[in-house]
C-alpha cells in the first residue's frame, strides 16, 4: 500500500467533486437533481476520476474501474438517503484502490 498516493488522490478527487457539487449546486434548480441527479452525480464522479489520473498519472483502466466499484458501493447511502455518507465511503473505498496499486512495481506515479 503507497499511503501517499492513498492521500493525494482522496485530496484531488474530494476536491474535484467539491467544485463540481458546488459549482452544480449553484447553478441548477432542485428539480434538475430530482430528474437527472442520477446522471449529474456519477458524471460528475468520472470527470473527477479523470482529473484524479491526470494529475498523479494513475493507469487509466485499473483506476476507472476501482472508481465504478467504489461508485456503486457508495449507492447504498443513495439508497438509504444517506447521499453525502454514500460519497464519502466512496472516496475513501477509491483513495484505498488508487493507494494499493501504488505497491504495484513499474507504477509510475507522479509526486
Amino acid at each position: 500500500m503507497d499511503w501517499g498516493i492513498t492521500w493525494r488522490a482522496a485530496v484531488s478527487q474530494a476536491v474535484v467533486v467539491a467544485i463540481l457539487g458546488a459549482a452544480t449546486g449553484f447553478t441548477l434548480s432542485h428539480a434538475f437533481f430530482e430528474s437527472w441527479g442520477w446522471a449529474i452525480g456519477p458524471a460528475s464522479w468520472l470527470v473527477a476520476t479523470l482529473v484524479t489520473i491526470a494529475i498523479w498519472r494513475l493507469p487509466l483502466v485499473p483506476t476507472i474501474a476501482g472508481a465504478v466499484v467504489a461508485g456503486l458501493i457508495s449507492l447504498v447511502g443513495v439508497v438509504t438517503g444517506l447521499h453525502w455518507t454514500g460519497a464519502v465511503i466512496a472516496l475513501v473505498l477509491f483513495a484505498l484502490w488508487c493507494g494499493w496499486q501504488g505497491r504495484r512495481p513499474g507504477l509510475r506515479v507522479a509526486t
